[in-house]
């Protein structure tokens, strides 16, 4: 097997691909507490397990997920696919956010060190499992002397078996620093793309031998639309149709804001060179960033669960085709 096949997560032993799933679209609609959508449309819950079964099938075994996604639903059909594999696996998930499930609703957040235990608790039993290779706070902009409390706790669940190490889901460089800190902590989640380059959270993970889960590695689906004819609006129930001020990727109903579909028509002949996808070139450029990078794209089906499995064999981007690229987006 190649690096890409076979790679361990950050300083532990446990053994990942340098490819991994998000959870986020499978756990289907939900919503803000004024009935804005944080979902990604409605779901096909069997689609979303056979998908699971493909790209298990295919060589992936990470998948991330968070408690919130769809209100505990993402979690739920996760365990539902993962049922009697859970040994061939590793799984990520999250805590931070509270949420009414039966209304699939975000009512607010909980930094309490009290919270940690009873969140993960929860997530055990919606996943079906008995413990958690990686247990992320969701939380990005938490106060340090709080995340020092949290990272406390965590600690004592890894002493306890219930998780195997630890992360902070965060774009601040400082933040993931301290987490950084803990002795099983394994990795920090965060923002890259090819459109959004993080040099200080790459150096901070590259130094410290840490497993850079990239979110958002296609700019959420931005980088995995076809070349022909501008992109349509986002679908009703989807977080893009109505964006919140983070996601500046789209604009209101969900259209591709111009001024980034411009610079993915840049880059699109680079991305796509050697037979790539769209998609799978970006995922390239992801691991061509760093040996650390585990991006980890959302998938709703099948197909795009094929399609992004076998941006692995492709390997990543060339030294000169990532020269390419930056003079293209930079002039």
């Amino acid at each position: 097997m190649n690096a890409l096949q076979r790679r361990t997560l950050g300083r532990s032993d446990i053994e990942i691909g340098a490819l991994g799933f998000g959870c986020w679209a499978i756990g289907g609609e939900w919503q803000d507490a004024d009935g804005n959508p944080l979902g990604w449309g409605k779901v096909d819950d069997d689609e979303s397990v056979a998908a699971v079964h493909r790209a298990l099938d295919l060589g992936v075994t990470f998948f991330d997920t968070a408690d919130t996604y769809g209100a505990g639903h993402s979690e739920r059909v996760l365990g539902r696919a993962l049922r009697g594999r859970r040994d061939e696996v590793v799984i990520a998930s999250k805590w931070g956010n509270v949420f009414d499930e039966r209304t699939r609703t975000l009512t607010g957040t909980d930094d309490s060190p009290q919270y940690v235990r009873r969140a993960l608790t929860a997530s055990l039993e919606r996943l079906g499992t008995d413990h958690l290779d990686l247990y992320q706070l969701h939380l990005s902009d938490a106060p340090l002397d709080r995340a020092l409390e949290l990272r406390d706790a965590c600690e004592e669940l890894v002493r306890e078996g219930l998780i195997r190490g630890y992360a902070w889901s965060t774009d601040d460089p400082r933040r993931a620093a301290l987490f950084a800190d803990g002795p099983h902590c394994y990795a920090v989640q965060y923002a890259a793309n090819v459109l959004q380059d993080a040099p200080e959270l790459f150096a901070l993970c590259d130094d410290r031998g840490l497993t850079s889960i990239n979110r958002s590695p296609l700019a959420m689906g931005l980088l995995a639309k076809p070349a022909q004819g501008k992109s349509g609006p986002a679908g009703a129930g989807d977080i893009r149709a109505v964006p919140p001020a983070w996601l500046t990727w789209y604009g209101e109903g969900g259209v591709p804001a111009p001024a980034w579909e411009e610079r993915v028509t840049a880059v699109r002949e680079v991305l796509t060179s050697g037979g790539r996808t769209l998609a799978q070139g970006a995922l390239a450029w992801l691991w061509a960033r760093s040996p650390h990078s585990l991006p980890i794209p959302g998938f709703r089906s099948v197909a795009q669960a094929e399609e992004n499995a076998a941006a692995v064999a492709y390997g990543p981007l060339r030294e000169d085709q990532m020269k390419e690229i930056e003079e293209l987006l930079n002039g």
